[in-house]
């Protein structure tokens, strides 16, 4: 069964940062290096990915000083390759400096903020350490709603993987409402045949399964399969 999952957010951007944020930040050269270890991370190539990152971080802080929220990205993207690696002991202490730079330098309520928690959330979630994870996946959802509105997608990744908590914890009551909100929102921002849709209608299956509501489960199974087998 497909979840979705936090990591996205956390490497996606990079790329994509405006050109004028040059001259303020750490420069051309880490937003060069950056674009190329979003480019391997993407390729799967995380040993390569790894020395790129390390190098970014060291220009980073050469250029801006260890507080500023370019080394904060450079710390998360390093840790991003950790986790996703599973050398969780390596990742947490670069997920946790990079969220008190981004909390000191943006404020608790940033959107950038909302990543940190919620790659730190995963790292936790992960690792079974459902108690840590929860209040952060919280936190992360409450400063996306406020800052990007109720119906943005990013809201709908942060329901669904606080659903998945609960999920997994066997909470099928506080996970079904979380699971239904997140396809709405989805379904409305993306689209019925999109294929964060599709993925949805499986979570939520999943759910029903577990609580003996077969007919409902294979009815968003067959909808999720017709959506899979759209051609894009």
């Amino acid at each position: 069964m497909r979840y979705i999952k936090l990591i996205i957010l956390a490497l996606a951007f990079l790329g994509t940062m405006p050109s004028v944020v040059h001259a303020q930040g750490a420069g051309i050269e880490w937003y060069i290096l950056n674009e190329k270890v979003v480019e391997l991370y993407r390729a799967g190539k995380y040993d390569h990915a790894m020395i790129v990152a390390q190098k970014a971080l060291q220009v980073a802080e050469q250029n801006v000083g260890p507080n500023h929220p370019d080394v904060a990205e450079s710390l998360n993207n390093l840790a991003e390759l950790y986790h996703t690696q599973g050398d969780y002991a390596k990742a947490e202490p670069l997920y946790k400096r990079s969220l008190a730079i981004k909390e000191k330098a943006l404020g608790p309520n940033h959107p950038s903020v909302a990543t940190s928690l919620n790659n730190l959330a995963e790292l936790y979630y992960n690792q079974g350490n459902y108690v840590k994870a929860e209040p952060l996946y919280k936190r992360s959802l409450a400063i996306w709603e406020k800052a990007l509105g109720p119906n943005h997608p990013s809201v709908a990744t942060s329901l669904n993987n606080l659903a998945l908590l609960y999920h997994t914890q066997g909470d099928y009551a506080k996970a079904e409402p979380l699971y239904k909100r997140s396809l709405a929102i989805w379904e409305k921002a993306l689209g019925p045949n999109h294929p964060d849709v599709a993925t949805s209608l499986e979570n939520l299956a999943a759910l029903y399964r577990k609580t003996k509501r077969g007919s409902a489960a294979n009815a968003l199974e067959q909808r999720a399969a017709k959506i899979r087998a759209i051609k894009r």
